[in-house]
């Protein structure tokens, strides 16, 4: 049973690292970017690439995952994205499952439509008993990841100008760039970044969630639900969802296998009758 629990926090920890970053554009810049999936896939094969045909280190490649999905949402974000901030939801969706469909038929073109199978380090492989607990060693380096960089978001939204700054240019851009703020600069940053945490999350989740050109598309509905179960006001909300999920997801495939994903569905109903505007967000 605590083995259990302990691969579904690892689970959820990997889902929010995957889906904050459109907890960020979608609860705080109020852009419904589909296209979130890409991103993550772009990370898990730049981290690929490097480790089977580069041979690069795995550790080494993590900056990499982050930075070129970075890059790339940072370009796209100043080029395409820009023109839809004050579009309605219904022409934002319609864009970016249009990248995503393209970014899909792209990666199946160049790096072909067969899973990549990753070879992580020895130090990283296999299990260990922790307080008579079976765990498994790259979970354990998951949830350590993770949690670092729950902190450190949370503090940077909470605790820094800059968070201050995104929050003003959110609530009322005219009067945010009144007051000196760059919002274009501040909204650049905050996608770019939100992509490059994407990129992570596919980077580390490549050897548990697989990685092939569908990996978008197959875990689309999963960002959704941590967002809509956990609120778009903050990050708190997403990061509580993540973890019920995971382990809900992983305690009803091992204890009830012929239900499979539907036990992640059934609590996310469940969740949102009760609580229709998510966990921790305030009713409207």
């Amino acid at each position: 049973m605590l083995t259990i629990l302990f691969d579904g926090i690892a689970y959820g920890m990997l889902l929010f690292v995957l889906a904050c970053g459109l907890a960020v554009t979608l609860g705080l810049m109020n852009f419904v970017n589909l296209a979130h999936g890409a991103f993550a896939m772009a990370g898990g094969y730049v981290m690929a690439v490097m480790v089977n045909r580069l041979g690069v280190p795995f550790l080494l490649t993590l900056p990499f995952a982050f930075a070129v999905p970075a890059l790339i949402g940072l370009v796209l974000e100043r080029t395409l994205y820009q023109r839809l901030y004050t579009r309605n939801h219904l022409d934002q969706v319609l864009f970016s499952i249009g990248l995503v469909f393209m970014a899909v038929a792209s990666v199946d073109y160049v790096m072909g439509s067969q899973e990549q199978l990753v070879q992580l380090p020895s130090w990283l492989k296999g299990r260990t008993e922790v307080l008579g607990i079976q765990v498994g060693i790259y979970r354990s380096f998951i949830i350590a990841v993770c949690s670092v960089l729950v902190i450190v978001l949370q503090l940077i939204l909470t605790r820094t100008r800059f968070g201050s700054r995104l929050r003003a240019a959110v609530d009322d851009p005219r009067v945010a760039r009144g007051l000196g703020i760059n919002v274009s600069l501040i909204f650049a940053t905050t996608f770019a970044f939100g992509s490059g945490l994407a990129g992570l999350g596919g980077a580390l989740g490549a050897e548990i969630l697989g990685l092939d050109p569908t990996f978008p598309l197959k875990f689309m509905i999963y960002f959704l639900i941590v967002v809509t179960v956990g609120g778009t006001t903050s990050i708190t909300g997403p990061f509580v969802a993540s973890l019920l999920l995971g382990v809900a997801d992983v305690a009803g495939k091992y204890y009830v296998p012929s239900a499979g994903a539907f036990v992640i569905y059934t609590l996310m109903i469940v969740i949102l009758v009760l609580r229709p505007q998510g966990l921790f967000a305030r009713p409207r």
